[in-house]
């Protein structure tokens, strides 16, 4: 009688744990699942988000409306015939400002500006 009741309290404890596991699962994929719900809900919204803002760039980025805001805002008229130029007409070439075959054209171009800036530097600031 001993075995067989020490067998009946192994069993009773075998399927309260299993049932304590099996509510465990329950109650995980309950939550997965209101996981689920509030992440699909939230892409629902982002999606929403997302056509609204199309539609309001495919109606700033139309063609007319650019047209129009162009002719309001900017002083833009067609070309004329006469304002073309032939090459003749530009003017000259500015002369380089450092010559050609200069070893170090950048040091070249600092020597420049400040002889046109006004001379050399004085000799406190050449010990700097």
């Amino acid at each position: 009688m001993t075995i067989l009741r020490l067998l009946h309290i192994v069993v009773v404890a075998v399927l309260v744990l299993a049932a304590a596991d099996v509510y465990e699962i329950k109650f995980g994929s309950t939550l997965e699942a209101q996981q689920v719900a509030k992440m699909r809900a939230e892409i629902r919204r982002e999606r929403d988000a997302i056509a609204a803002l199309r539609d309001q760039w495919t109606k700033l980025d139309s063609p007319e409306r650019i047209e129009a805001l162009a002719r309001r805002h900017l002083p833009l008229r067609p070309i004329d015939v006469y304002q073309v130029d032939k090459l003749d007409g530009l003017a000259a070439r500015p002369p380089p400002i450092v010559p050609p075959g200069t070893a170090d054209p950048i040091a070249a171009i600092i020597e420049t500006s400040r002889d046109d800036a006004g001379g050399t530097r004085s000799a406190s600031a050449s010990r700097r």
